[in-house]
């Protein structure tokens, strides 16, 4: 089968692989979509943090925003997977260890990443093996591109709800990226007014073609208090200061974004104003909640959705080639070409 693999820094090329087999407990699922996000473009840069601490290496499959359908079950699993439509999970635990035991199998310290930690091949191709247990089975009124948006959303969810979600609170989400715009759509689904905060204009006039009409640019940010949450999903090493600034007192910040470098918090600030804290690694736990807001028609996430390309056209997408005035999101289509 063909299969989209990063080499070496900057290369990125469609190999032939060997289809996956399903081991006992495990799926194979043909890909019908997957999405390229920021952590796939750290990767094809070199500076993801996982290349350097040996949890990662070249040649690297990355992909693990996806859906697809069932194929093949291995021993053990139920064949009534067959022909089923599916998103999953992205962290893999060992199943064994008291996290995974907890229900936090996204903690894990010895768990794999699809796509992205300890050799897990990533859904950048034909074919994908999958555990039967982080599969979610997709309704009918959840088409292929929303889909491949459960896994990003369902971290949008998981902090949407970190945020303590009512009728009439306040929320301010920073950075509207992907997650960003997640955030904020299931925020509003479930009863923040919203406000959104960039710095770019073509950002922001993306976020008000999405319906939203509180936006603030740049340093306006902090002339607009009384917010009853913040949600921090872009990447400037500043901002989780600002939002601790800019919430009100008792109030809660969300941090789901990174920034390449450390980003410096004075703890004074949330014992003071009697912050809650939060911070959110990955979707587990919340793509369950995203399938049902999606095939409800509460929150559409498809406009995100800049353009779809084959397994040829990944290297250029990662290397920053999208179409100008559009969504945040690209799409793969490992059936094109």
């Amino acid at each position: 089968m063909r299969a989209f693999v990063i080499t070496a820094p900057g290369v990125g090329e469609v190999w032939d692989v060997p289809e996956p087999e399903a081991a006992a407990g495990q799926v194979v699922v043909d890909v019908e979509r997957a999405g390229v996000c920021g952590t796939d473009a750290e990767f094809f840069s070199g500076e993801m943090s996982y290349l350097h601490t040996g949890q990662a290496a070249y040649p690297l499959r990355i992909g693990h925003e996806w859906c697809g359908r069932v194929s093949a079950v291995g021993p053990g699993v139920d064949e009534a997977w067959l022909g089923r439509r599916v998103a999953a999970d992205t962290m893999l635990g060992c199943r064994s260890c008291r996290l995974c035991s907890s229900n936090r199998q996204h903690l894990c310290a010895e768990r794999y990443e699809i796509g992205i930690r300890n050799g897990w091949p990533g859904a950048l191709a034909e074919k994908l093996p999958v555990p039967v247990t982080a599969l979610v089975e997709l309704p009918p009124t959840v088409d292929v591109v929303a889909g491949a948006l459960v896994e990003p959303a369902a971290n949008a969810l998981r902090a949407v709800r970190g945020a303590d979600p009512g009728p009439g609170k306040r929320l301010l989400v920073i950075g509207p990226g992907t997650i960003g715009l997640l955030s904020a759509q299931i925020g509003q689904a479930l009863g923040f007014s919203v406000t959104i905060a960039g710095t770019t204009d073509a950002s922001l006039a993306f976020a008000a073609s999405l319906g939203f009409s509180e936006l603030l640019a740049g340093d306006a940010v902090r002339d607009a208090p009384g917010f009853d949450a913040v949600l921090d999903a872009s990447n400037g090493s500043g901002v989780p200061s600002l939002a601790v600034d800019v919430v009100d007192p008792g109030g809660r910040v969300v941090f789901i974004g990174l920034s390449a470098q450390p980003s410096l918090l004075d703890s004074r600030s949330l014992a003071l104003k009697d912050v809650t804290a939060v911070g959110v690694l990955s979707g587990s736990g919340g793509l369950t909640g995203v399938v049902e807001l999606f095939a409800q028609g509460a929150v559409d996430p498809r406009p995100l959705v800049a353009t779809t390309v084959g397994l040829d056209g990944v290297s250029e997408v990662l290397k920053g080639s999208r179409p100008a005035g559009a969504g945040p999101k690209l799409h793969v289509d490992p059936r094109i070409g």
